[in-house]
């Protein structure tokens, strides 16, 4: 399961783009009682995400033409140039950077080969988010295209990762882990074909971050009351959890999910 202990391919930091920066963080802050804290009067209007003190992702204005709102999910590399190299060669774009963080870090945008947009973070002072799979906080990431199969071939040449196929309704669901330690305790997510049903009908290709949601209904209560959108309504998945899609006042898609116990 994801954790704040980041190995090579895993997801250590998040980051919302939204045009409207203060609405959005009062949004969130009503869904999971986040509080919305700035990064400083030279960081842009960029700022941090944090619960119980600690931060879980990030909010900041949308920066390239025409760009919609949406979370980002990034992925560690130790060595950025390398990774970035490897997009390109894998078939992806990179869109922008490798840049210098001031001291946290090296940062880079990308697009995998079938239209799914990510980030690479090469930690400096900032390694990534504080708190993982907990409450209010980031617990999986899901990767949404037409060949699942496809993508995790690029991927793994990106990063190593493993990959396990386990059959859902009417699908293949491939679970995604690290190259490192066991492969189930590695796990960090999932990729599955796009289609109709999540997502609000036509579906494109995208990364979906999960956050840990104690009342799942309560939660779609919540983020339908402050201006968001329900795009799946809650669902039991045997054998996983509680799951449900968001979209928020601008349109940036999210997903909760309260684990079954058993698992």
């Amino acid at each position: 399961m994801l954790g704040t202990e980041f190995r090579t391919g895993s997801p250590n930091w998040l980051d919302l783009g939204s045009p409207d920066t203060e609405a959005a963080a009062a949004f969130y802050e009503a869904v999971f009682g986040w509080r919305h804290t700035s990064a400083g009067p030279d960081a842009g209007g960029y700022g941090f995400f944090r619960s119980g003190g600690k931060t879980v992702a990030a909010l900041g204005p949308l920066t390239q033409e025409g760009a919609a709102s949406a979370w980002t999910v990034h992925f560690k590399t130790d060595d950025i140039d390398a990774t970035a190299s490897a997009v390109g060669a894998g078939g992806g774009v990179v869109r922008m950077g490798p840049v210098d963080v001031m001291d946290a870090g090296r940062l880079a945008h990308a697009t995998d080969p079938q239209g799914a947009e990510f980030a690479l973070w090469q930690p400096g002072r900032t390694a990534g988010i504080e708190l993982a799979s907990a409450p209010n906080a980031l617990l999986w990431v899901e990767l949404h295209v037409p060949d699942p199969a496809r993508d995790i071939a690029f991927y793994e040449g990106l990063f190593g990762w493993r990959s396990q196929e386990r059959e859902a309704p009417g699908m293949t669901y491939r679970v995604l882990s690290t190259r490192d330690g066991d492969q189930e305790e590695a796990s960090f997510g999932g990729a599955a074909p796009v289609g109709d049903a999540a997502g609000g009908g036509g579906e494109r290709p995208r990364w979906v971050p999960y956050f840990y949601a104690t009342d799942v209904d309560a939660t779609v209560e919540a983020a339908v009351s402050a201006g968001g959108a329900e795009l799946m309504p809650a669902t039991d998945v045997p054998e996983v959890g509680r799951i449900s899609w968001l979209a928020d006042p601008f349109g940036a898609v999210f997903a909760l999910l309260r684990p079954d116990p058993r698992m």
